[in-house]
């Protein structure tokens, strides 16, 4: 069994702030921040969010099209 890499311990760290949040459990704070931009629900989280991670382009929507594949899911579980 291998141990999850630092990238998976972070997106897990984002998750549970996102479920703190009232968000869904398995969704990360960039994916739902996009989320809401897109349905002009609240433009201002993905703003920010993007600005913090300055260098990356586009990170929300980024991170909403890694939730829309299911990217950080073990193989076997993408499909």
């Amino acid at each position: 069994m291998n141990h999850p890499d630092g990238l998976q311990v972070l997106i897990a760290i984002d998750q549970f702030f996102n479920t703190l949040l009232g968000g869904y459990a398995d969704e990360t704070l960039s994916s739902r921040a996009f989320r809401h931009k897109k349905d002009g629900s609240r433009l201002w989280p993905a703003w920010l969010i993007d600005h913090i991670f300055f260098w990356q382009e586009e990170h929300c929507k980024s991170s909403y099209e890694s939730e829309l594949e299911r990217s950080h899911l073990p193989p076997e579980l993408r499909s």
